[in-house]
């Protein structure tokens, strides 16, 4: 019986095929996104989806550890298993859900073209011909623009953060970015940096953000899943929207 015991545990170790107790979650977050996820003046993490990972940990008795991870490194980072979870406004795509598992839907992501104020430009091959856009590395607007306008003209250029992407717009080393609408609404335009930008033509419809999972952590998305629709139901996920938009994020 103990030899039988012993070659159980053995082939359960081998095969990683054992339970997690999950009383600690770590989250990988790329901090340049306001209002998702930033730093305070005093260094502390703030925002839409930290308080969102902080509130699902609490939920489920675990320790929340945040790890900083460019956006571009973050599904290499899942993977090596640097942090559980990534969750940094990360929209769902099939492309990602080939490496990946996802959490169930966060909030929507519609893309928004961002320009001077007053400028002509429109989010199409035709105006932006010659023009030059600046995108966040690893995120969906330079898979978007690389696919859709750099073959046909565009000069499409990839910072390793949403925030170099701002300075190089504010010093007109680009004439447009591309990024997520809510985030450029409230992290860039209704900010003293944003003064005399605005929207370029309309949203670009693109999906909806949830957290990144590695797929063998079958019982990690169940219990956040549950936790997101407990949220949902009674009532905090608004309490904690209301706290950073005057909109539905979440949508139908």
């Amino acid at each position: 019986m103990k030899k039988l015991a012993l070659c159980v545990a053995l082939a359960l170790a081998a095969g990683g095929a054992y339970a997690k107790d999950w009383a600690t979650i770590r989250f990988g977050t790329d901090a340049s996104y306001a209002p998702f996820e930033s730093k305070a003046t005093d260094g502390k993490l703030v925002g839409f989806d930290i308080d969102l990972g902080n509130e699902i940990c609490r939920r489920l008795n675990a320790k929340c550890v945040w790890v900083e991870q460019d956006f571009d490194g973050m599904i290499p980072g899942l993977k090596a298993k640097k942090f559980d979870g990534a969750l940094s406004a990360l929209t769902i795509t099939p492309q990602r859900e080939q490496q990946i598992a996802f959490s169930t839907k966060l909030f929507n992501t519609p893309t928004r073209l961002v320009a001077k104020q007053g400028s002509p430009l429109q989010p199409t091959i035709a105006s932006l011909q010659g023009k030059t856009v600046g995108v966040e590395q690893g995120s969906i607007q330079e898979t978007y623009a690389k696919q859709n306008w750099a073959p046909k003209g565009v000069n499409v250029i990839a910072y390793q953060n949403q925030d170099q992407v701002y300075l190089d717009l504010q010093s007109g080393r680009l004439d447009a970015a591309l990024q997520d609408e809510v985030q450029a609404s409230l992290g860039f335009l209704k900010t003293p940096r944003g003064a005399g930008f605005a929207f370029a033509g309309q949203a670009i419809p693109t999906g909806a953000a949830a957290i990144g999972l590695r797929k063998e952590d079958a019982d990690l998305k169940a219990k956040i899943d549950k936790t997101i629709a407990e949220m949902i139901e009674d009532g905090t996920y608004k309490k904690i929207e209301s706290k950073y938009f005057d909109f539905d994020v979440y949508g139908g």
